[in-house]
């Protein structure tokens, strides 16, 4: 009788550990298009032995622990290598935007405006005593300022837009911070319970990563399953079960939105993320391209306006400004314009006399001359223009190599974590057989104890 009831208990023991095998693969199929979802593998081990005389004796199998299967440093990698594309992503957006305004092959942009105030002032040299031409010289002074206003005031609310973003971004962090605190708890509290935390971790590293797309971060292992985490310069987002939110505050000198944590202003800090991409379009790429367009609206319309004065006007008086004087380089773009509406006025007398040309001459000798940055007009602009596209060229380069390798992680991710349907399918067959033999056992005892009983009757 012993020996029989310590077999059955055997089997029982045996039926309850395929059984929990067959719910852990069951659940591996149920969740085999599940995000984020990490196998789980059932961990079955020998139980101890007895020792009977000088006999030992098994005593079964039992289900150790059911494990997530994932490998912590390719989701590192993949956190890392998914900042890197999510300040890509940020910097493009906006880039290709600002790209389309300088689009000179669909006509927008400054080259068309340049070059045709320049053809205005050869017809000028060849006909200065015609009004059809001084009034075309005018209108052409009109469309380059027109141009030089719509860019900067297109760049001017691709800034103010993005600035948006920032804050946007900034609330979808906190968001994120709060529901990984939240998760980190229940982590923390499955392993103090000897619970498996898999579920979880899955959902933590599915939230990690869609941070990590936000802005850059550093994970450190506090014990006990939970992650402190930061930014990669140590401003705190998640310690244990509780989040620190950034928060936004407009900067006195520009008006657009600092981030601050903790009462410590972390703009400059923020190196990843799509929050590190839209603070570089918005504080660096946009203000420099501004810079230059102011540069080139003032210098140019200065010197225009310097060698229009030396010249005389139809009626023989002294030229004055051509475009509105600018105080200085600084928003000379979205404010330069034309001072004068009579093509009378317009100076291309260079002795008063009205058929002289030799002022028109000068002025449209301007277009070869080094008034910005020691280069001609045109190809301080064709520069500025290479500029914009060799910086969005950079940045999809660099988004399509670091593509690769994020697609490349991810498969070696999924290699460790993915559920595999026909090895899944080959284990459900395997514990189920094992479960039927434990089964046909129990079956056998029962009749052995049948035996046994009817023979002690």
């Amino acid at each position: 009788m012993g020996g029989l009831s310590g077999s059955l208990n055997i089997v029982l023991q045996s039926l309850l550990t395929d059984q929990g095998a067959i719910e852990a693969t069951s659940n591996n199929i149920a969740n085999v298009n599940t995000p984020g979802y990490s196998r789980q593998r059932p961990d079955l081990e020998e139980t101890p032995p007895i020792q009977i005389g000088g006999l030992n004796f098994g005593t079964g199998v039992q289900l150790k622990q059911i494990v997530s299967l994932r490998d912590s440093i390719l989701d590192l990698r993949v956190n890392q290598e998914t900042q890197q594309q999510g300040k890509l992503q940020g910097f493009l957006g906006p880039a290709q935007e600002i790209q389309s305004f300088f689009n000179e092959t669909t006509g927008t942009g400054l080259q068309a405006s340049l070059t045709a105030f320049f053809n205005s002032l050869s017809q000028l040299s060849t006909s200065p005593s015609d009004l059809n031409v001084r009034q075309a010289v005018l209108s052409a002074a009109q469309n380059l300022s027109t141009s030089f206003n719509q860019a900067a005031n297109n760049l001017s609310a691709v800034q103010n837009s993005v600035n948006l973003d920032v804050t946007q971004s900034v609330n979808q962090i906190n968001s994120l911070t709060a529901q990984i605190a939240t998760v980190n708890s229940q982590v923390s509290a499955a392993q103090a319970a000897n619970q498996n935390p898999g579920t979880f971790i899955d959902q933590r590293q599915q939230l990690l990563n869609q941070l990590s797309n936000l802005v850059d971060i550093s994970e450190i292992n506090a014990g006990n399953g939970s992650l402190t985490i930061t930014t990669s310069n140590g401003a705190p987002l998640v310690v244990g079960g509780q989040n620190f939110q950034l928060s936004t505050q407009a900067n006195a000198a520009t008006g657009f939105q600092d981030i601050v944590s903790q009462g410590t202003v972390i703009t400059s800090q923020i190196t990843g993320g799509e929050l590190a991409g839209q603070l570089q379009i918005r504080d660096q790429e946009i203000p420099s391209i501004q810079n230059s367009l102011d540069s080139l609206a003032f210098n140019l319309s200065s010197a225009v306006n310097a060698q229009h004065k030396a010249g005389f006007d139809l009626n023989g008086n002294a030229g004055g400004n051509l475009f509105t004087p600018l105080a200085g380089a600084t928003g000379a773009a979205s404010q330069i314009g034309v001072a004068i509406t009579n093509p009378a006025l317009v100076a291309a007398s260079s002795d008063g006399t009205p058929g002289s040309n030799g002022n028109a001459n000068a002025l449209l000798a301007l277009q070869n001359q080094a008034l910005v940055s020691g280069q001609t007009p045109l190809d301080f602009y064709g520069n500025l223009v290479f500029k914009i596209g060799n910086d969005m060229s950079s940045a999809q380069t660099s988004q399509q190599a670091g593509g690769q390798v994020l697609n490349q992680l991810q498969n070696l991710q999924g290699g460790v974590s993915n559920v595999d349907l026909n090895e899944e399918s080959a284990n459900l067959i395997r514990f189920q057989n094992a479960y039927n033999a434990s089964a046909r056992v129990v079956t056998v005892i029962n009749s052995l104890l049948d035996t046994t009983i009817n023979m002690v009757q």
